[in-house]
């Protein structure tokens, strides 16, 4: 895989390298965001037990891998961002850190037993080409678990800020589309972008490179979230397994 990665509108190649001093401050920042009211469930349901090795996709500032770690994963893992790798690093001696794309990772077929993607598959670049990286470096019956922004969130808007407030379509579900967002909150700036998928877009993904579905959920905040999500979720989860070749034909449905 030695072709150029086609970056699209604002640099995903890179990474987040233009942000890494606002993302450092905006996710060191305890129970900040929206990480705070959703992790818990996501290592509780979606990540199994600590195997052999562990590998993370686009770790950023590295709380992910931290809390990998607290649950005693080996861990490797990869950003593109420089500055955000040795922020990682400086925190974690005990894992591994490495500069790399999601689409070029630089490890040898079925290194590890488990991949976690955190909210990276929308903030790279080829996010097809990343799950086939990804099911490539992992061993057969290995584990990918992921979340992603909900691609029904990304679609539209609340209409107000009250609890009831209606949630509307703003533009299209169906498709690839760029999404972007400027945050302020407690004196703090943030830009998020990158590409919205609707669900089948990511099945047949998971599809082409032998990965199966295990549990797909929709959790809800925990700790005082914002009750807007209860009704319309924030994030997407889920969790598959490799199996079937590794030369990208379609595998069936693991049970």
């Amino acid at each position: 895989m030695d072709d150029p990665i086609e970056a699209g509108p604002g640099s995903l190649a890179q990474g987040w390298e233009d942000r890494a001093a606002s993302w450092l401050a905006w996710a060191r920042t305890p129970g900040f965001d929206a990480y705070w009211a959703y992790r818990d469930f996501f290592f509780e349901e979606m990540v199994p037990p600590p195997g052999a090795a562990t590998l993370e996709i686009g770790c950023g500032e590295g709380r992910v891998s931290r809390d990998l770690v607290g649950r005693r994963h080996d861990l490797t893992a990869i950003d593109p961002s420089p500055s955000l790798l040795a922020a990682a690093a400086a925190l974690d001696q005990r894992s591994r850190y490495l500069v790399a794309s999601a689409e070029q990772l630089p490890f040898a077929d079925g290194t590890f037993d488990l991949v976690v993607a955190y909210n990276v598959l929308m903030d790279v670049a080829d996010m097809p080409r990343a799950l086939a990286e990804a099911a490539r470096v992992m061993t057969d019956g290995g584990h990918l678990s992921a979340c992603v922004t909900h691609p029904l969130s990304d679609a539209g808007d609340f209409a107000g800020s009250g609890p009831d407030a209606s949630f509307e379509i703003q533009g299209a579900y169906l498709g690839k589309r760029w999404v972007s967002a400027h945050l302020e909150r407690g004196g703090l700036e943030m830009e998020f972008d990158g590409w919205a998928f609707d669900l089948e877009s990511y099945s047949r993904a998971l599809e082409a490179c032998g990965l199966g579905f295990e549990k797909i959920r929709e959790p809800q905040p925990r700790g005082g979230g914002d009750p807007r999500r209860d009704r319309i979720p924030n994030f997407l989860m889920f969790s598959a397994v490799r199996h079937g070749p590794r030369d990208g034909r379609r595998a069936g449905y693991s049970r």
